[in-house]
């Protein structure tokens, strides 16, 4: 069975899916685009908007329990990889060890002209 995940504290969902959804003990949460949901505003620079993805993947988890500590796959999507060394250092302050699993890589455009898109998988349970 699986459960919608919603939260007011993150960005609603701009098409047909849902902020995240929950099935058995994983939380599978959308790519979470770099807009703050109280002010509808992207940050201009890769690491502000890195962060206020990550900042949007940690309020869709607190909404079922769960934190980045969480987390055991994640996919970041970049509008360019020579980003991708700044995003880097913003995930690294966010995730610890052991860091979850993880792709990277460039797409040729993002919704919004987002310079990254954050997507995770989460572990939640005995």
């Amino acid at each position: 069975m699986k459960k919608e995940i919603i939260t007011e504290k993150a960005p609603g969902a701009i098409g047909p899916y849902s902020q995240a959804v929950k099935a058995g003990n994983l939380i599978f949460v959308s790519g979470q685009l770099p807009i703050n949901p109280a002010t509808g505003e992207m940050p201009a620079e890769i690491k502000e908007q890195t962060r206020q993805s990550i900042a949007n993947i940690k309020a869709i988890l607190e909404a079922e329990g769960a934190t980045l500590d969480n987390v055991v796959k994640t996919t970041c999507l970049l509008a360019d990889m020579s980003l991708f060394g700044p995003m880097n250092e913003v995930y690294a302050e966010e995730f610890k060890k052991v860091y979850p699993a993880r792709a990277a890589f460039a797409v040729k455009e993002l919704p919004k002209q987002a310079l990254v898109e954050i997507e995770v998988i989460a572990f939640v349970g005995a």
